[in-house]
């Protein structure tokens, strides 16, 4: 069983296909995520426009992904983020976008 988010160190839980997933921006997740998806604060950008695409959002959780579940692949967490949809995705991108702006 997975320990729940810990707001303190800048955690976000995000609930996919009925299991709850703790998201933990390390410096190392937020590094392996700007090298795929290029500058941090350019993403943040797009999120404040509204131009932040499906697959950055997922590629930033799969990133900050604590302990997946095993058997827990990016192709299933993307699926799973979709069916579950925006709304119930955005507080966990909100936790993490705002953790790349202010540090910990």
């Amino acid at each position: 069983m997975t320990a729940p988010a810990n707001p303190a160190r800048g955690e976000a839980a995000i609930r996919v296909a009925g299991e709850m997933l703790v998201l933990r921006p390390s410096f190392a997740a937020l590094v392996a995520a700007e090298q795929e998806l290029g500058p941090l604060f350019a993403l943040v950008e797009r999120a404040a426009s509204g131009g932040l695409a499906l697959g950055e959002m997922v590629a930033l959780f799969w990133h900050c992904l604590d302990a997946p579940p095993e058997g827990l692949t990016r192709d299933r967490l993307g699926e799973a983020v979709a069916a579950g949809g925006l709304a119930a995705a955005t507080p966990a991108l909100r936790v993490l976008l705002g953790q790349i702006l202010a540090g910990r």
